[in-house]
């Protein structure tokens, strides 16, 4: 199954969920967020599948949501979820509820929404390639899908606050240091790395890894720092929030996120 924005491949029991936009970094159009769900929803039901792989096409992982969509008419930001509000599973996020593992591959750069897609996996592989960066501040938008408390989680508030703030990005290898992914790997490795993992998993008894995983995610859930950042969010949106700016501030993004 597959489309020309979004891809999926299902073999020895890995589901590889791809964002195909790459002459647009993989930014989260209506479309995209619209099947990341629905093909995530088809890996979970399939008996065929035991784990899920999310990744994209170089040379990015994703740029977060495609700000000329943003800017012209927020359709992108309205039953996303991505505005703080529970998505349309009833699961605050990017992606339904789902009970089998999820690993990020990340295989590029990961900004802004693209951040909050990939610490929203179980956990990540990184390529040499990858770099990490918040860059809401930048844009004038807040976060929805749980950055503020994902990112502390990862690597300790007080390098999420430096993050955040500056809008800085952070390189692959820092990113292992400071426990934000689990692996860095040479560019060509990134998916047989990744894949290896999976397997290492399928290769355990599967009820078993989905009633850990459920105990993890109770534990990390912080329900009241979510319901925080969704009430933030709203407030700054009625307030602050302008598309005009948000187009305004593109062009300066993008230049200033090359130079990094």
């Amino acid at each position: 199954m597959s489309t020309d924005v979004v891809l999926y491949e299902v073999s020895e029991r890995i589901a590889t969920i791809t964002m195909n936009r790459p002459a647009a970094r993989n930014a989260l159009s209506s479309e995209v967020l619209k099947l990341l769900p629905a093909l995530m929803k088809t890996a979970d039901k399939d008996d065929s599948v035991d784990v899920i792989i999310l990744t994209g096409t170089d040379p990015a992982f994703c740029a977060g949501l495609d700000l000329k969509e943003l800017g012209d008419t927020g359709g992108n930001l309205r039953g996303t979820g991505a505005d703080g509000s529970k998505n349309a599973s009833g699961a605050r996020g990017p992606f339904p509820q789902v009970k089998k593992p999820l690993i990020g591959a990340v295989n590029g750069v990961a900004i802004t929404g693209g951040f909050e897609l990939a610490l929203n996996c179980d956990f990540l592989i990184a390529s040499e390639n990858a770099k990490f960066g918040d860059t809401h501040s930048r844009v004038g938008v807040m976060p929805g899908w749980g950055l503020t408390v994902l990112l502390p989680q990862a690597i300790g508030v007080r390098r999420a606050r430096e993050m955040s703030f500056t809008g800085n990005f952070m390189l692959a290898e820092e990113a292992l240091a400071f426990g934000l992914v689990n692996h860095v790997v040479p560019h060509a490795d990134l998916m047989p790395f990744t894949r290896s993992i999976a397997l290492d998993i399928i290769g355990n008894e599967q009820d078993g890894v989905r009633q850990i995983r459920s105990t993890y995610a109770g534990h990390a859930a912080e329900k009241k720092k979510w319901e925080r950042e969704s009430e933030d969010g709203r407030a700054w949106r009625k307030a602050q929030f302008d598309p005009k700016k948000v187009e305004e501030r593109r062009a300066k993004i993008m230049e200033r996120g090359r130079k990094q």
